[in-house]
């Protein structure tokens, strides 16, 4: 059972990470840091997306417009990470 929570508990950390990177390269995009016509950049750009914005468009659309600051990440991230917690606790 404890391997069980062990991976639970890993996927939903890497998942985190996988967010932070997803709005860390977007901000380095926006602000022209890095070059999106890059093979390499666009790849990663490109999987980033498409393993977070089925998630995070849901949460997208329930969100009232905030004038261009998207929180969609930090809301689906706090929400992991209560979920990882509540099932820690049903089953420990």
């Amino acid at each position: 059972m404890y391997s069980l929570l062990w991976l639970f508990d890993t996927l939903i950390t890497l998942y985190v990470w996988i967010l932070i990177a997803s709005a860390i390269l977007s901000w380095l995009v926006a602000f022209n840091v890095v070059n999106p016509h890059n093979q390499v950049v666009r790849s990663i750009g490109e999987f980033l997306w498409r393993v977070t914005e089925p998630v995070l468009a849901p949460i997208r659309r329930i969100l009232p417009n905030l004038g261009g600051i998207d929180i969609s990440p930090v809301i689906l991230i706090i929400g992991l990470y209560f979920i990882r917690n509540l099932v820690f606790e049903i089953l420990l």
